[in-house]
């Protein structure tokens, strides 16, 4: 059983190493090496993750013994920046908890619509929870431009 919990600042390295591992092993079946290295790159800066945490409601998935083992974020306009799951832990169920709070969280506000650009590996995840494909696009990681995909889903 994983608890759900609003993110610390204190939480910064622990979800620093959870990306960047996530994205270097789990995102590696779908890119280059050389892009996951550039985009595992963009977690390096810890002020930029006290940034992220004012814009959005930043939430972590913990188990048992208190370990961190996802992570997600979702703004009042229901932009859903990030949702990511330890490299240790994939096909636990913790994704979808962790999506399930923040389509709460967002429906509590009055959110019309969830956005998110997703990963080549996360897309069919957010196909799961009913979400669509409105453009495929290439975004710029840290140094490369990455393809992932433009998805909303409607909530009312």
């Amino acid at each position: 059983m994983n608890r759900i919990r609003q993110v610390n600042l204190s939480d910064i390295p622990a979800l620093q190493e959870l990306y960047q591992h996530t994205v270097l092993t789990v995102n590696r079946k779908d890119y280059t090496a050389e892009e996951v290295a550039d985009w595992a790159s963009c977690g390096d800066d810890t002020s930029h993750w006290g940034e992220l945490f004012e814009e959005q409601h930043y939430v972590v998935a913990e188990n048992e013994e208190g370990v961190i083992v996802g992570f997600g974020s979702v703004n009042d306009d229901g932009y859903m920046h990030t949702l990511f799951v330890h490299k240790d832990f994939q096909h636990q169920g913790i994704a979808t908890s962790l999506y399930k709070y923040l389509e709460a969280y967002a429906r509590e506000r009055g959110t019309k619509r969830l956005t998110s650009e997703v990963s080549i590996t996360a897309k069919p995840f957010f196909e799961k929870q009913g979400f669509q494909v409105d453009e495929e696009q290439k975004r710029k990681a840290n140094q490369m431009c990455l393809t992932n995909y433009k998805m909303s889903k409607q909530l009312y």
